[in-house]
């Protein structure tokens, strides 16, 4: 488990202990003792604990599953996947760094899960993101399918698009061609197709 003054060098875990801190000082007041303390502690063990009790604040689970997952503990997953689908999208972005650096097998699959769930494509972005940064067997279909759907006329998730976009660009997998010629004539997508269509190699059609 790394140290605290290795997580001191680490600018996602700062951020997210002053974005913390910040919500908790707007809604309380004051910081309590326990949440300084929690951001120190490297005791993989305290970090389970306070991780799995009942009756823990989000702030803390939030700070004990980014710690254990960035040591690679498998026993932050199931609670990182929850805060890649939440609605505060900072949340998320803490998540998706924490799963990338666990490395546990099953991330792909779960990301792949709420990028494709319909009734929460409003917070797919970054389980979006993370598929392509895995470059998993699961990413390009699950990105392929997600803009598929965003291709429908007036459809509003237009930013979780970009993101599927960008990303089978990155994979350069040739079996996002199809779907990527079809967002070209897309108002919001068309420019970015291009560019994944060139890094796939050939003309677009």
């Amino acid at each position: 488990m790394e140290n605290s003054e290795g997580f001191s060098r680490d600018p996602e875990f700062c951020s997210m202990i002053d974005r913390l801190r910040d919500e908790i000082e707007n809604e309380e007041g004051t910081v309590p003792g326990a949440f300084e303390e929690l951001a120190r502690t490297g005791d993989p063990e305290e970090l389970h604990a306070r991780l799995t009790a009942p009756g823990q604040p989000l702030w803390a689970r939030e700070i004990a599953a980014y710690r254990l997952g960035t040591a690679g503990d498998p026993r932050a997953f199931e609670a990182l996947v929850l805060l890649l689908n939440h609605r505060d999208p900072e949340r998320c972005v803490t998540a998706a760094h924490a799963l990338l650096r666990l490395g546990d097998p099953r991330t792909a699959r779960a990301a792949a899960a709420l990028a494709t769930n319909e009734l929460r494509v409003a917070y797919a972005l970054l389980a979006v993101r993370l598929l392509a940064d895995l470059r998993a067997p699961e990413s390009v279909p699950a990105l392929v399918t997600v803009l598929e759907r965003r291709l429908a006329a007036g459809d509003p998730h237009w930013r979780v698009g970009l993101a599927c976009v960008e990303g089978l660009g990155a994979l350069g997998d040739p079996l996002a061609r199809d779907v990527l010629e079809a967002a070209l004539p897309h108002p919001r997508l068309g420019r970015a197709a291009e560019r994944s269509l060139a890094l796939l190699g050939g003309p677009a059609v």
